[in-house]
């Protein structure tokens, strides 16, 4: 790889926001697409096995994605941003589509394609961290991408909470807010991607990484060849740190699944979703309570940055799961909305965690000319736990926990307590100095 010069704050940021508009599809998600579900006549525990898109399109798509992406070079496109623009364009047109939506069928095959284009334009978004910073920058690239996500998401769950209070009505089969929330992330993703792609250039390879590409072209089996490869010879904490994402992430789907229903039980006391306006506040105000714990993550992703570097991350990690953990004990249990957004305090500051101190316990084992293919491959991580989820968890639901939202959501805070625990067992040699070295303190504020 060519020299790597270190790049100030605003460069940092300039790369990273398209993550905001990637992060915002994906908080409609979290947020909007389970009560669309139940709005077109979902059961509850049809809803897991609906959510199967995202985990495997994240299974499939990202590994493939990184993997190409190693093997491209353009001197016009670059090596990621052709796959940057090719994923915001088509998820810009899916979320343009979505409210439109007549029956559930169509809702979740547009779900298909929007996850399959965000997992096109994210996977090389962590590669190119790691293609453009040197290693003692690694920290603030991942970190400021924990602030986009957390402020992507926000907007988004604080679009459904405006939008539903200032359009009433529906169009079709849907409320007017939906139309008005996915038009706003339309925008949003086409532009944030866009900014990135025209302020940051991409390193051209080497003449010996020229030669490299050269003597081993793209082909069409080249991916699968290359994930293989890179799976076979993984390091020994990335492994580690996958037993650790089957809870965690698995978890994580039960909370964004059941949230919506257990508001709406808790302080509404219904349970009835369909045409229901009590439903209707009960989705705005788990807007606002995501949006509130995506606030908590951009506002503290560079405080765990400066943790970082005083303390070891994987103790950052297990405390932050602990936190999120006992805050989805609690969630359930609390009937006054205003109190909701106390445990989703230490869950946000959790998400951010999440969505950056990981990568530092593993970027330094990673061989710099498979960073692609191993940034697609610790997705793999994130999506089989979601994918089990999404398979198993309606069975659990139906048989063992009564279609009880609070109780889904009481099991997700079980299974972050047992993430927590296996976080200790991270053989991981704490990143070096150089690696979690941050940017001057205050530039994030």
């Amino acid at each position: 790889m060519s020299f790597k010069p270190r790049l100030s704050f605003s460069q940092i940021i300039n790369m990273n926001v398209g993550f905001f508009g990637i992060q915002y599809s994906f908080g409609l998600q979290q947020s909007a697409v389970n009560p669309i579900y139940d709005m077109l006549g979902a059961s509850p525990d049809q809803i897991p096995l609906l959510n199967l898109a995202g985990p495997m399109t994240g299974l499939l798509i990202q590994p493939i994605i990184g993997a190409m992406s190693d093997k491209t070079w353009s001197p016009r496109f670059g090596r990621r941003k052709p796959y940057f623009m090719i994923g915001a364009i088509l998820c810009s047109l899916c979320l343009f589509l979505f409210p439109f939506s007549s029956a559930l069928w169509m809702a979740v095959g547009l779900l298909w394609v929007l996850d399959a284009a965000n997992n096109t334009a994210m996977e090389p978004y962590r590669a190119f961290i790691a293609d453009k910073l040197p290693s003692e920058q690694h920290a603030s690239g991942f970190l400021t991408q924990s602030f986009f996500t957390g402020l992507g998401i926000t907007l988004a769950n604080l679009s459904i909470f405006f939008f539903q209070d200032k359009f009433k009505g529906e169009f079709g089969k849907l409320p007017i807010w939906v139309y008005a929330s996915f038009f706003l992330g339309t925008i949003c993703s086409i532009a944030s991607v866009s900014w990135s792609v025209y302020k940051t250039p991409e390193i051209p390879p080497t003449e010996e990484e020229l030669a490299e590409l050269k003597k081993e072209p793209l082909k069409i089996f080249t991916p699968f060849i290359e994930i293989a490869s890179a799976i076979k010879s993984m390091p020994k904490v990335m492994w580690q740190l996958g037993l650790v994402y089957m809870f965690q992430w698995y978890a994580l789907f039960c909370y964004w699944q059941n949230a919506s229903k257990s508001i709406a039980f808790s302080v509404w006391n219904t349970s009835t979703y369909e045409h229901n306006p009590l439903y209707e506040k009960a989705v705005a105000w788990t807007g606002l309570v995501n949006g509130w714990y995506n606030i908590v993550t951009f506002l503290s992703a560079f405080g765990l940055l400066w943790l970082a570097k005083k303390i070891s991350p994987k103790l950052i990690h297990m405390t932050c799961l602990l936190m999120a953990g006992v805050g989805l004990l609690v969630f359930p249990h609390i009937t006054d909305k205003n109190l909701l957004f106390i445990p989703m305090t230490g869950f946000g500051i959790a998400w951010a965690s999440m969505m950056g101190i990981p990568y530092l316990l593993v970027v330094h084992k990673i061989p710099k000319a498979r960073y692609g293919v191993y940034m697609g491959i610790i997705n793999m991580m994130i999506v089989i736990p979601m994918l089990i989820q999404t398979t198993t968890f309606g069975y659990i639901l139906k048989h063992f926990l009564n279609n009880d939202p609070g109780k889904a959501i009481s099991f997700g805070g079980v299974f972050l307590l047992i993430a927590a625990v296996l976080t200790l067992f991270i053989q991981s040699e704490n990143a070096s100095k150089e690696t979690i070295q941050e940017m001057p303190m205050g530039a994030g504020h």
